[in-house]
């Protein structure tokens, strides 16, 4: 069984999707109708943009999906047994399974990423990677910590994402090096995403996933926040809502993947990162990109 899996922030890179764009009509036409659609030039910031440009979380997030989303399209036969995306990459899953359209897609990662933006301007905060120490231990540290921090984002066995407040998420990496972290490392984001600092933005986003309409997918997507797989429409909104304020359960994810027959992934979009992950997780399993 092949599951196809897309990516989350970190993975655009300057000049992504340019050669979707010159070479196929129909990607030519989906990336234009994603300029209409945003009031912007985003294919001017992601064929020419620079990385200060491209990092900015209203480009980034739209971009990434849009990547993904139409490099999906373009494949023959594109017929995945399972799906899952990491953080924003939940959108790209959606929209190639077919429980969204393209359009409400990308408007929903519009909103979503304006809403994360202003919610790490209300709350000033972090994120930082921790290697090489059990999930048990990052949690424990971080529950004994005064302040936000939690885990947010389970990459793959010794590799946890930490968010949180400054302060808290600076303490926890002094405490977490200590209980021997290999290392922690404050992370370039704009924001405590996956953490309880998100809840302005999953309140801004509930408002616009509830009044969007969604189809029962072709497959199963796995999720996020609980890393199971999900069909029913009810289910994959609340999801998605408790995504930006939960943790990414990738690892639990591709670990039930594999468990319910997946033996090849193939990862959907900018960069390589997911397919490290897969071999991290489940060496057993083929990782591939398009």
């Amino acid at each position: 069984m092949t599951a196809y899996v897309f990516p989350g922030q970190g993975a655009q890179f300057s000049g992504m999707g340019k050669n979707l764009y010159e070479s196929s009509d129909s990607a030519r036409q989906m990336f234009e109708k994603a300029n209409e659609i945003l009031g912007f030039e985003i294919t001017k910031v992601m064929f020419e943009g620079t990385d200060e440009e491209l990092k900015q979380t209203n480009v980034t997030q739209p971009a990434i999906f849009l990547h993904s989303v139409i490099l999906a399209s373009t494949i023959e036969g594109f017929k995945p047994d399972m799906v899952a995306g990491h953080s924003l990459g939940e959108f790209s899953a959606l929209v190639t399974a077919g429980a969204l359209s393209f359009e409400d897609g990308l408007k929903l990662v519009s909103q979503r990423a304006n809403a994360m933006q202003r919610a790490c301007e209300i709350n000033p905060s972090t994120m930082a990677a921790i290697l090489n120490l059990a999930d048990d231990v990052v949690e424990d540290i971080c529950a004994g910590i005064d302040g936000v921090v939690v885990a947010a984002n389970y990459n793959c066995p010794g590799q946890l994402v930490i968010s949180g407040t400054i302060e808290a998420v600076t303490e926890a990496c002094e405490k977490l090096k200590a209980a021997g972290a290999k290392r922690a490392l404050i992370l370039p984001v704009g924001g405590a995403f996956h953490s309880p600092l998100m809840e302005p933005a999953r309140e801004e986003l509930a408002a616009a996933i509830e009044s969007t309409t969604f189809s029962t997918p072709s497959c199963p997507i796995y999720q996020n926040v609980n890393a199971q797989p999900s069909t029913d429409v009810a289910t994959i909104k609340a999801n998605l809502i408790a995504q930006l304020t939960g943790p990414v359960r990738w690892t639990q994810s591709v670990q039930n993947m594999v468990a319910n027959g997946a033996t090849k992934f193939v990862e959907c979009g900018p960069g390589k990162v997911l397919q490290g992950l897969v071999k991290k997780i489940a060496p057993e399993a083929e990782a591939v990109g398009v």
